[in-house]
């Protein structure tokens, strides 16, 4: 092996586990965003001015923090990853009809269709580094 591709190794960890502290942080964010800025009752009405059932808003946001906190705790990180994919393809439907930008009023759907990728590759690569416990890693 050449001292490059030694260097390149040797950072992968380190790289796959700033991807998911990145989205772990991530999904934290937006669930406590419903819960602190939007609140529930107003993240609740919103889903259903979309018709979809209040109880989802509940879900989504147990799956946005509980799915944040154990990506960065680094624990059973490519099924969360995975769980997660859903409720970002239900963020995509949601902005789908606002277009590509998701700085258009409404916000577009290219965001939510990259953060899907990009759990979907977290669950290929696996946790990384500096995890909980690597049992439930």
């Amino acid at each position: 092996m050449t001292t490059s591709t030694q260097a390149t190794v040797s950072l992968q960890p380190h790289a796959i586990s700033l991807l998911r502290v990145s989205l772990g942080v991530m999904a934290l964010a937006h669930g406590l965003l419903k819960v602190f800025v939007f609140t529930l009752p107003g993240t609740v009405g919103y889903f259903e001015s979309l018709g979809l059932p209040g109880f989802l808003a509940y879900l989504t946001i147990a799956a946005e923090v509980g799915g944040g906190i154990a990506l960065l705790l680094g624990v059973y990180t490519r099924w969360v990853s995975l769980a997660l994919v859903p409720v970002l393809l239900g963020a995509v439907w949601v902005h789908l009809g606002n277009g590509w930008m998701f700085s258009n009023p409404g916000g577009g759907w290219e965001f939510p269709v990259f953060w899907a990728v990009a759990l979907i590759v977290q669950a290929g690569l696996g946790s990384g580094r500096w995890v909980l416990s690597p049992r439930f890693a």
